[in-house]
C-alpha cells in the first residue's frame, strides 16, 4: 500500500457541497469528528491538558446494547490504567489468559510482562461509557446528533473552518486549530479531504446477531470452523450473546434478507450445536474490508481509528489500534498547542510516521489470521497446520505473536544510533515516586534517573522519578508510554538535549 505522507500545512481542502457561512465562527483548539472510543479518548486527553475540544457525532446518544468490539488487549488496558480507568473497566467483563485458534494453536497470554496478562472480554459500550465520562469531566463539549457537512483549510490561515449540522437541523460554523476524523470506515472527514481508501473486501456475507441462548457455551469465547462454516460467540455478560457466522457456500449481498435460521444452521455446522439460540434483538449481514488511507495527516487535519484503517475482526485489534492512534496523537497535539515544542511540524508529522506502519502491520496480521481460518483446499489446510505447529513449538515465535496481538510488542522506529530502548514500550516500572503508569497519568514526560541527579531544565512538563535500586540507566518516557530517549549513564548534557528535542 502507498505509505506516502502529506504533511504540509499549506494545503487547501474543501468538500464538494460547500455551504459554510461567512459570519465569524466560534474557534476551538481541536474539533474531533466521531465519538467512538478513539475520539473519546483523544478528546479526554486534550481536555485534561486544558485545551478546548468539541466532539461531534452523527449518531444520537445510543442505549448501551449497541457494540462492535468485545476484546480489550493488554496494551490498551495499560493506556486506560494511566488514565485511572482500567480497574473499573475490568469489573465489567471477564478475563482470558489464553487464546485458542484453529482448534490446536494455544497462545498463553499469562506470559505477557504486564500488569494485565490477559484479554478482557467486555462490550465496546463499556469502554465508551468510561471514556465519555472522563471527556465530559475534563471539559470536552460533546454534541450527539450533529454531523460534519463541510471542511475548508486555506493556505493563508492557521485554522480549519467546518460546517456542522446540529441535532435540531440548523447549520452552524465552527473553526478549529486542528481537526481529527475518528468517524469510522465511512469517514466524512476523509471524504471531505478527497483521500482514497484503497483495499479490498476480505470476507463477504457475514451474518451477525444478538441472541439469547438456551445452552451456555463452555468457553468464554467460542470460535470454530468446520468445512465451509465458521462461527464465533461472545457474551455481553447480561444474558445476551453476539453471534457471528459465515458460510463459504452462501455469499449474499449485504442488502439481502437474513433470518435467524441461517445463523443457526451455520452454528450447527461449525460447533455441532446452535446452543438453542433464540429471540434475536437484531440481525444483519455485512462484509469485512482491509483498507488503509495513504496519509494520516493532511495539513491541519488528521485521521485515526477506522477512518484511517479498517481490517477483519480476527484478533480483535480494531478498537485497540484506534485507541493507540489516539494516545499517540493526543500528546503531540497538546505539546504543539501549548507551545512546548520548537519543531511543531516535525512532531505532528511523526504521528503518520509512527502509526501508519503499525496500521499496515495490523492489517497484515489480522489478514493472515482470517485467511488461515478460511483455508479450504488441501494445500491451504496443510499450510495452516504447519504454521500452527510452528507457533506452538517455537516459543520466540509464539511470544512475537502474543506481543503483536496484545499490542505489548509493538514499538516505534528509533533514529540511527539511538539507544536500544528508544521507541520501545516502557513497562510499568516500580519507582521511588510510584508506578510509572500512575506518573504518566499527569500527561507529562517522565524522566527516570538514579537518585541524586538534578532535574534538568525542560521546555515541556516533566515528572522526575527515580529508580528504587542502583540502576544507572536514564529513561525519558513519552506521555503515551514509549521511550523517547535512553542512556546507559546519566549524562546531563545528553539529558538536556533530549528534553529540548
Amino acid at each position: 500500500m502507498d505509505s506516502s505522507s502529506d504533511s504540509g500545512t499549506s494545503s487547501s481542502t474543501t468538500s464538494p457541497n460547500r455551504d459554510i457561512a461567512s459570519a465569524p465562527a466560534p474557534t476551538v483548539d481541536v474539533l474531533v469528528v466521531g465519538a467512538g472510543p478513539t475520539g473519546l479518548l483523544l478528546a479526554g486527553d486534550l481536555a485534561a491538558q486544558g485545551l478546548s475540544v468539541t466532539v461531534v457525532e452523527r449518531r444520537r446518544h445510543e442505549a448501551g446494547n449497541v457494540t462492535r468490539a468485545f476484546a480489550v488487549h493488554a496494551r490498551t488496558l495499560e493506556l486506560l490504567d494511566t488514565r485511572g480507568l482500567a480497574e473499573e473497566l475490568i469489573k465489567t467483563g471477564t478475563t482470558l489468559t489464553s487464546l485458542r485458534l484453529f482448534g490446536r494453536l494455544g497462545l498463553d497470554l499469562s506470559r505477557l510482562r504486564t500488569r494485565f496478562p490477559f484479554l478482557l472480554i467486555t462490550p465496546q459500550y463499556e469502554v465508551e461509557r468510561l471514556l465519555e465520562r472522563r471527556a465530559r469531566t475534563a471539559g470536552a463539549d460533546l454534541r450527539y446528533g450533529a454531523e460534519l457537512t463541510d471542511l475548508d483549510q486555506a493556505a493563508s490561515t492557521d485554522t480549519v473552518t467546518t460546517g456542522i449540522r446540529e441535532a435540531d437541523g440548523t447549520q452552524s460554523t465552527l473553526t478549529a486549530r486542528y481537526v481529527v476524523g475518528t468517524d469510522g470506515v465511512r469517514s466524512s472527514v476523509r471524504q471531505a479531504l478527497g483521500l482514497p481508501f484503497p483495499g479490498e473486501s476480505v470476507i463477504r456475507s457475514i451474518v451477525l446477531a444478538d441472541v439469547r441462548l438456551t445452552e451456555e457455551p463452555a468457553a468464554l469465547l467460542t470460535v470454530n470452523g468446520v468445512g465451509d462454516a465458521f462461527a464465533f460467540i461472545a457474551p455481553f455478560g447480561d444474558g445476551w450473546y453476539r453471534v457471528m457466522g459465515w458460510d463459504r457456500t452462501h455469499q449474499a449481498a449485504d442488502s439481502d434478507p437474513v433470518e435467524l435460521g441461517e445463523l443457526r444452521e451455520i452454528a450447527r455446522r461449525a460447533f455441532g450445536t446452535d446452543y438453542g439460540m433464540h429471540d434475536a434483538r437484531w440481525i444483519s449481514r455485512f462484509h469485512s474490508d482491509e483498507r488503509q488511507v495513504p496519509a494520516y495527516r493532511t495539513g491541519r487535519v488528521f485521521l485515526a481509528g477506522d477512518a484511517a484503517h479498517v481490517h477483519s475482526p480476527a484478533g480483535g485489534q480494531g478498537m485497540n489500534t484506534g485507541l493507540q492512534d489516539a494516545a499517540n496523537l493526543s500528546w503531540k497535539l497538546a505539546a504543539v498547542l501549548r507551545g512546548h515544542t520548537a519543531a511543531p511540524e516535525a512532531l505532528l508529522d511523526s504521528y503518520h510516521a509512527e502509526r501508519h506502519p503499525v496500521g499496515a502491520k495490523v492489517l497484515r496480521a489480522s489478514g493472515a489470521i482470517v485467511r488461515l481460518a478460511m483455508a479450504h483446499s488441501p494445500l491451504q489446510r496443510t499450510v495452516r497446520a504447519l504454521a500452527t505447529r510452528a507457533l506452538s513449538a517455537v516459543r520466540p515465535a509464539s511470544d512475537r505473536a502474543i506481543g503483536m496481538i496484545s499490542g505489548i510488542g509493538i514499538g516505534y522506529a528509533a533514529p540511527h544510533g539511538a539507544h536500544r530502548l528508544t521507541g520501545k514500550r516502557a513497562p510499568d516500572l516500580g519507582l521511588v515516586e510510584g508506578r510509572l503508569h500512575q506518573l504518566l497519568g499527569e500527561g507529562a514526560f517522565v524522566l527516570v534517573t538514579p537518585t541524586g541527579v538534578p532535574t534538568p531544565a525542560s521546555p515541556a512538563p516533566v515528572v522526575h522519578a527515580h529508580w528504587t535500586g542502583d540502576r544507572t540507566t536514564a529513561l525519558l518516557v513519552r506521555p503515551d508510554g514509549y521511550v523517547a530517549w535512553a542512556g546507559d549513564r546519566t549524562d546531563p548534557a545528553a539529558l538536556t538535549a533530549a528534553l529540548a528535542r
